[in-house]
């Protein structure tokens, strides 16, 4: 048994060779199906990789008031709307009156994003983002420091001269060094960092480690451009008191605005990880989108994968004859054009993969995002080429192990 099988694979592989620009044409029709599926899937998890990563440290149990909701800013009807920023003296009033159990209120704005920085003779790009904190921001936004440590309530209440520095630094104007201690320069302003963070790496082009972060007080002296938005951010610990403390902070920051009871909020409020949900729907789309353009041309690669085993059985009608003539079965001879088939189809798949995750890298490198192994796309392509194999092989195969032996043999 295992000797005819054997035999069978034998004849296969002999017969695609012998036919080898139209088996080389039909694996790049099956792979280029397959490389569409892989390539976008791979790109498509990637992105999420990247956004998961950069929001999910922010945590399930806080939420930001800011000028816009992102829906608003997202949407074309309401895009119109226009919200005023909000201003320093609101912030400071939230943070005096939200006194809901177990959060904590943080305050940040972004003063430049094109800062310089400036250690003994060494001074970077004007490339750094610098922003004004409070003692609760690098908490709530889920950054840890590497070394050194983080502002204290005493640093932010007395403006002490310190930062917080990111840690693409050490490589850069501190030359390797510890930059513990040491003092910089920001617009001609000492400062004595006090802690490196963590790594964040790059996301979309922005890299998240050439960042500052200095006392509140000292970055509104430093950056007094008119219209400043600042930004809240609420932790809460309880996540069962979440809603409720939303609920509150807006009632809170509505107060502070004087909206009445009828007038809509002029401000949004998002939640961390509404705001991935939301950003993930748009990455299920797409791979939807990646799934329809794979069926379709996989669908195609299919019939040109059953016309050309329905050739390669017409071509070899007298074969099949003499084959029969000489006792082989019908299952034995349905085998051999199912082998062909199934062999054509999976190097077309292997074919697709090495291309579709080649595409993947190329896109997540080109785009910063965070790449891995597709192994999830790599098994459906896998699972998929072997049901086209079958569906395209099936009746070729039939028709091979059908064929009348007398007739056969007469075929010219």
């Amino acid at each position: 048994m295992f000797s005819l099988f054997g035999e069978n694979i034998r004849i296969a592989l002999s017969s695609i060779r012998n036919q080898a620009l139209r088996t080389i044409l039909t694996i790049l029709i099956i792979a280029i199906g397959i490389t569409a599926l892989v390539g976008i899937l791979s790109a498509v998890s990637a992105l999420e990789n990247t956004i998961s990563k950069d929001f999910a440290s922010m945590g399930a149990n806080t939420f930001n008031l800011q000028r816009y909701e992102f829906r608003t800013q997202s949407s074309g009807v309401e895009e119109q709307k226009v919200n005023p920023i909000i201003s320093y003296r609101e912030v400071r009033k939230f943070e005096e009156e939200y006194h809901y159990p177990t959060t904590q209120t943080a305050i940040s704005f972004v003063g430049t994003g094109g800062a310089e920085i400036k250690y003994k003779n060494e001074k970077t790009d004007p490339e750094i983002s610098v922003s004004g904190i409070n003692e609760n921001f690098l908490t709530n936004s889920g950054l840890s420091v590497e070394d050194g440590r983080e502002f204290n309530v005493f640093d932010i209440e007395n403006n002490n001269n310190v930062a917080v520095i990111g840690s693409d630094f050490k490589n850069g104007i501190f030359k390797g060094t510890d930059p513990v201690n040491k003092t910089i320069s920001i617009r001609g302003a000492k400062f004595k960092v006090i802690g490196v963070l963590e790594s964040k790496g790059s996301t979309f082009g922005n890299n998240q480690d050439l960042r500052v972060f200095i006392p509140l007080q000292h970055a509104r002296s430093l950056f007094s451009q008119p219209n400043i938005n600042y930004s809240l951010s609420v932790k809460v610990s309880d996540k069962e008191l979440l809603e409720s403390a939303q609920d509150d902070a807006i009632i809170t920051f509505r107060n502070i605005r004087g909206l009445n009871p009828i007038e809509e909020n002029n401000f949004g409020l998002e939640r961390s990880d509404d705001l991935i949900n939301r950003i993930l729907s748009i990455t299920g789309a797409l791979n939807i989108a990646a799934w329809i353009i794979s069926i379709i041309t996989i669908f195609g690669s299919s019939i040109a994968l059953m016309n050309i085993m329905l050739v390669s059985v017409t071509e070899r009608t007298r074969e099949i004859g003499v084959r029969k003539a000489l006792g082989a079965k019908k299952n034995t001879i349905a085998t051999q054009f199912f082998l062909e088939t199934l062999v054509i189809g999976q190097l077309g798949g292997i074919l697709g993969i090495i291309l579709g995750i080649l595409i993947g890298f190329g896109i997540s490198s080109a785009l910063d995002f965070e790449f891995t192994t597709p192994w999830k796309a790599m098994i459906w392509a896998t699972l998929i080429t072997i049901v086209v194999a079958i569906l395209a092989g099936s009746y070729p195969a039939a028709k091979a192990a059908k064929q009348d032996p007398i007739e056969s043999l007469r075929y010219e």
